[in-house]
Formats: C-alpha cells, structure tokens, sequence
C-alpha cells in the first residue's frame, strides 16, 4: 500500500494539482481514498486509515465541500490537466457522455428522467467529459437528466477553450453525440470535428465501385472518399465522408444479416413465432422475407463512415483519430463504479459537484499511473 500511496502523492504533484487546489490537504486526501476504493466522503477516512494514513475528520471535510463544488474549482483542476497533457495552441479532444441514475422517485430539476440506455425511468444526471488523444481527463461537468446528450458538447468544448486560451480544437466524437446544429456550431467556431457517421442507405460511392466490381470484393481498408459543401452559398462549409470497408467488419455483418434471415424466413414459413426482425414485412395478415432490405444490408456489411470539416485530410489520419475514442470509452468505464458510490443518490447539486471534482482528479492521476506503468 505504500508504494500505491507514493504513487499517487507524486502524480498528484507532477499533473499540479496540488497546486490547483492551493495545497488543499482535505481534497488531496479524498483523490486518494476514492482511488484506493470508491466509497462515500464520509468512509473516506476508514480507507485512509487502514492505508495507514491519519485523515482529517469528516467534520472538516464537510465544511470544504462548497468549495469544491464550484466551476472554478474545477476549472483550476481541468488547467493543471491540460498543462500537463501539453496540448498547445490546437489540441485532438475526445467526448464522451454517461447517466447516472439516484434512488429516488421524484426529480429536482437537476436529477430528471430522461433518456436511458438501460431503459430506467428513475431520475438521473447526464455527465459530460473531455479528454486528450491518450483519454487524459481535461474536463468534466454535469447536466440535467433529461437535457439531450446533442447539447452538452458546445457549452463544455466552449467553456474548455475559453478557460486554456486554445485557438483550435478538432472534436472527436460518436455520431449520436452531434446534431446538425452542432456541426454548424463547431465550424462557426473555428473548430475542427471527427464524427463516426451513420449509413441509412447504400452511398453513391459504394453502389458506383459494385457496379465497376461485379465480381470482386472490396480489398480490406478500402477507402473511398465523398467531398460534400454544405450551407448556403454566403456560408458553404467544406466536409468530407470517408467510406471505409473492412473484411473484419463485413464478416461479422453478414452473419448476423444471415442469422437473422434465417430467423425471418422461419416465422414466415410458420415454423416459429413472429418476434422483432427487421427483416419480415407484414402486411395485413401476410408475412414475407424482405429481400429487398436484406440486399441492402449485405451491400452495407464491413463499411463505416466518417464525416469531417478536414478538408484534404489523410484519410487513414482522420480514421485513426476517430479510433481513439475508446480512450474516453476506457476512462468512463474506470469511473463508473466510482460515480455511482451510492452516497451521491441522496445528495444535492452541490454534494455532486463536489464529488464530481474529486472523481476527476483521481481519473486523471489513475491514467498517468496506468501510462507509465504500462
């Protein structure tokens, strides 16, 4: 245990945190406790104490925590961050949200129901964060439950910039997390995005290379590149939509499509029930096997789009940037335990930001720990 809390008081000094905090030895002990083992503020001292450090007593830790709930607070902790990830004048973030739900039945204006992955109707909170390239935190705020997700990139990517003085940043996301209107917002900027796209429908590009190939699958990696001005002619903007086909990909594709296909012609043959398959068509008391939809899936199986503002962008450069998003998909799920400790169910906004700062912290010492460690 020694060598863990060694660890942990050098990178806390190294990233400037304790500086941050204006050598804040309360806070500095609750980053450490909540790495050790996520619990409640209160059992704080039970963790340090079997670590064999002398904790202050939970009276004083209750007197600071208004202070650490505040956004300068964070931000002073979110600017050490950024220092020490040296992301100079233009900077590759990743954001990533997550919900976290509380125990209790009715909201506040905060903890609302909103929309949930895992389909609860319990009143929740919508967490937003930023990180560098490697998943390095950078900034972390939380947002209503029932607030769209779309809508909680620009105030958080804004507040960054503002707060580090970055001329530039290229955001890095999953489709679900931009609107339209937030394109727009981050062009409007200045800013520069990597989005994973979405395929409704068989592109142009690849019905044009099937038509050329009839005989051939793609080659594995293949990319093709669709140029794209959007707005009007006093504001066109420039994006590109990279296809990229991989045999991986298409492989796992069509033996879902095949799966499912089998599945479909069975019900509409009468030999098992009618579940959800989106390939059986029913109308009015007739089944069928929609072909046709299955002709599309197949023809879209092992290729993924992605949409950038890149103009002449390498495309293997662009891909590559998108991939890293399982960095801040690694550090929410590190975190996750650790936000949902049950003693922030009960507690306010206040008790939530607070316990969202020390959070935090700890993330960005756990992956400067994990980095040099390997």
């Amino acid at each position: 245990m020694g060598r863990l809390l060694h660890a942990v008081a050098a990178v806390y000094r190294q990233l400037g945190l304790d500086k941050a905090c204006g050598k804040d030895a309360v806070f500095e002990q609750l980053v450490t406790a909540r790495i050790i083992e996520p619990t409640s503020k209160q059992d704080a001292a039970r963790v340090l104490a079997e670590a064999g450090v002398r904790a202050l007593s939970y009276r004083t830790v209750k007197r600071r925590l208004p202070g650490y709930a505040t956004p300068q607070w964070r931000d002073r902790l979110s600017g050490a961050c950024a220092a020490a990830a040296e992301l100079g004048p233009s900077a590759l973030i990743l954001y990533d949200v997550t919900t976290l739900w509380f125990e209790t039945d009715t909201g506040d204006g905060f903890r609302e129901p909103g929309f949930s992955k895992e389909r609860r109707l319990d009143p929740q909170i919508t967490v937003g964060l930023l990180t560098d390239a490697t998943g390095m935190a950078l900034m972390v705020d939380a947002f209503e439950g029932n607030r769209a997700e779309t809508t909680t990139i620009i105030p958080l990517v804004q507040r960054f910039v503002a707060a580090h003085g970055i001329a530039g940043v290229t955001v890095v996301a999953d489709a679900g997390m931009m609107s339209e209107a937030n394109l727009a917002d981050i062009e409007g900027a200045g800013w520069n995005f990597v989005i994973g796209g979405k395929l409704p429908e068989v592109p142009y590009l690849v019905k044009q290379w099937r038509q050329a190939n009839p005989d051939h699958e793609p080659a594995d990696g293949m990319v093709l590149t669709q140029p794209t001005i959007m707005g009007p002619k006093a504001d066109q903007r420039r994006r590109s939509t990279i296809y990229q086909y991989k045999t991986d990909r298409a492989r796992r594709g069509v033996h879902g499509i095949e799966q499912q296909v089998a599945k479909a012609e069975k019900a509409v043959a009468g030999q098992a029930a009618i579940k959800p398959n989106r390939f059986v068509t029913l109308t009015g008391g007739t089944r069928t096997v929609n072909r046709e939809l299955e002709a599309k899936a197949r023809a879209l199986a092992g290729w993924k789009p992605y949409v950038t503002n890149l103009v002449n962008a390498d495309p293997a450069s662009v891909i590559g940037a998108y991939h890293q998003l399982w960095h801040i998909e690694h550090a929410f799920r590190m975190s996750k335990h650790d936000l949902r400790a049950r003693p922030i169910y009960h507690h306010k906004r206040e008790s939530i930001d607070a316990h969202l700062a020390v959070v935090f912290a700890a993330l960005a010492i756990s992956h400067r720990i994990e980095n040099r460690t390997g």
